[in-house]
């Protein structure tokens, strides 16, 4: 095998890798499947984006391989982990190397912008408190925030929170990033900022970024994307 064969094999890794993946709600009579055999092949350094109508099982599909959820059927390999099966200790760990932006912010209200960011940054280990907190206002920073690290969330706008949201996220060097509609408070400027900065991510840090929209300003950004209907793949 050539040098450069094997240097194209090394860098085009799975990121994630799911198989006839099932997943259901309920019970009994009231049990309704609301995944269906998907089928999906994201590469390391790839941006991908997921669309879909509401409902239509965007969401679960992002806490599954986040490792939120437990997997119920089929096969679902995450940063070369199978899922099915796995103990929450195994799930726990594999979050350590997963970063999650939420729709809904979920910040610490109590805490700062930067404390929140520092968050994530708490996750490297063998860091001091110095050069977390540096990691902190530097992904501020990349965000357009640094003027605002003192500030808690209540004194942020909506735009604002989900930025932070997306700082607090990237401090944590993750290798897959999972977003879910990251630039849904955001105007159409910053919006392709951030998913700038987030292709800037995959490519420099070998990050790979599944990211759940229904914004049509960003399509062209993608290295790929995927439409999901009624649980399905197509």
């Amino acid at each position: 095998m050539s040098k450069n064969k094997v240097l194209k094999i090394a860098t085009n890794k799975n990121a994630v890798l799911t198989s006839n993946l099932c997943h259901y709600y309920g019970s009994g009579e009231n049990r309704k499947k609301v995944l269906d055999r998907v089928n999906i092949n994201i590469k390391e350094r790839e941006l991908v984006l997921l669309k879909g109508p509401s409902g239509c099982g965007k969401t679960t599909l992002l806490t599954l391989i986040g490792a939120l959820r437990t997997c119920q059927e089929g096969s679902l390999n995450v940063l070369t982990r199978e899922l099915n099966g796995a103990t929450r200790k195994t799930r726990q760990r594999l979050r350590r190397n997963i970063g999650m932006i939420f729709q809904g912010h979920n910040l610490l209200r109590c805490l700062t912008a930067e404390q929140n960011v520092q968050m994530g940054a708490d996750l490297i280990k063998g860091l001091t408190y110095l050069q977390r907190r540096e990691i902190a206002r530097k992904w501020l920073s990349e965000v357009g925030l640094e003027e605002h690290h003192k500030k808690l969330p209540n004194a942020l706008s909506g735009g604002q929170k989900q930025r932070v949201a997306i700082a607090r996220a990237l401090s944590a060097n993750p290798k897959l990033l999972l977003a879910d509609e990251p630039t849904s408070a955001l105007d159409s400027v910053t919006g392709r900022e951030i998913v700038s900065l987030l292709k800037r991510l995959s490519k420099d840090q070998n990050c790979s970024v599944l990211m759940v929209t229904h914004d049509p300003r960003i399509s062209d950004m993608a290295d790929r994307i995927l439409n999901m209907e009624d649980g399905r793949i197509f």
